[in-house]
């Protein structure tokens, strides 16, 4: 299994036709068809579903289209920082982390580098931290942005200046809205719709027990925050939130009530122990570490 073939593979997932795929790699249709029914050959199993119009996966193809991305991804990231001369800090440092305004630690740090080494590229991916540490394992992150537990320690850390305060997102007229601050057993009365990316190194308030242990309702749940509040716009219920991601108050839709017995939640800059880091990523580090000195 040769990367050439991997990103042959790749081609043909993303367009769903071989002629198309042929085209985009400049090589014949014949010859791709080789190498996808030498790779089917060697797995023993078939990656795609033949049809007159173009090729779908198979369970085993979207198997491997996800690994095939990894594998092409960490590659080409290799091949960049090798080729990268010391003296010249440049390339991409990947920083994966949910929605917090933790992030704009990195935010900062990165506009801060930026202006020291405008060759230096970011790469943000979302997802939640069990997401995060298994692509930083991977080796394919360099840097995760955790919330809640403190990672174990085959990860380096470094708290940040900010820590998340749950809350409930509502409109303007609901009949909480002029509240300071709300129990969690006051929210039995109300419909509510919580994040289900189910962070278990965070905080166990992010999984449906949660909240079903509480008689508590849940009528949605959801992964990014904004869908959440288009939810709530609808007036489907009210959303559990971190303060600070979705605009509230005076000029907002919306209206964030802290949630009083729930604690607040910290956040660290994470990468794993013992990991070498590009020239890129150390130079992000020490802009990430001077920001949070002067913080």
């Amino acid at each position: 299994m040769e990367l050439r073939t991997l990103r042959s593979f790749l081609a043909i997932a993303r367009e769903g036709n071989v002629t198309r795929a042929a085209h985009s790699l400049h090589i014949t249709q014949p010859a791709l068809s080789r190498q996808m029914a030498e790779l089917e050959r060697d797995f023993g199993c078939e990656l795609f579903i033949r049809e007159p119009r173009g090729v779908t996966l198979t369970e085993e193809g979207m198997l491997l289209r996800k690994r095939a991305e990894e594998i092409v991804s960490l590659a080409d990231r290799t091949e960049l920082e090798m080729r990268t001369p010391a003296a010249d800090i440049a390339g991409e440092v990947w920083i994966g982390g949910g929605e917090s305004r933790a992030i704009e630690t990195v935010a900062r740090a990165a506009a801060s580098l930026a202006r020291v080494h405008p060759g230096v590229r970011l790469r943000m991916h979302s997802g939640n931290s069990i997401d995060v540490f298994e692509r930083m394992e991977k080796g394919l992150l360099d840097f995760g942005v955790v919330m809640g537990a403190e990672p174990s320690s085959g990860y380096e850390v470094m708290q940040l200046d900010w820590s998340d305060v749950w809350g409930v997102l509502m409109p303007h007229d609901h009949q909480l809205a002029e509240r300071e601050s709300i129990s969690l057993k006051e929210l039995r009365d109300w419909p509510l719709i919580v994040s289900s990316q189910g962070q278990e190194v965070a905080t166990p308030s992010q999984s449906l027990t949660f909240y079903e242990d509480r008689g508590l309702t849940v009528v949605a749940t959801y992964t990014l925050l904004y869908n959440a509040s288009l939810l709530v716009e609808a007036a489907l219920g009210i959303a559990v939130c971190f303060d600070g991601i979705v605009p509230a108050g005076e000029g907002t839709p919306f209206v964030f009530v802290p949630i009083s017995d729930m604690p607040k939640i910290p956040s660290y800059l994470t990468w794993k122990r013992g990991q070498p880091l590009s020239h890129a990523a150390r130079a992000f580090l020490d802009a990430a570490r001077q920001d949070q000195a002067g913080a």
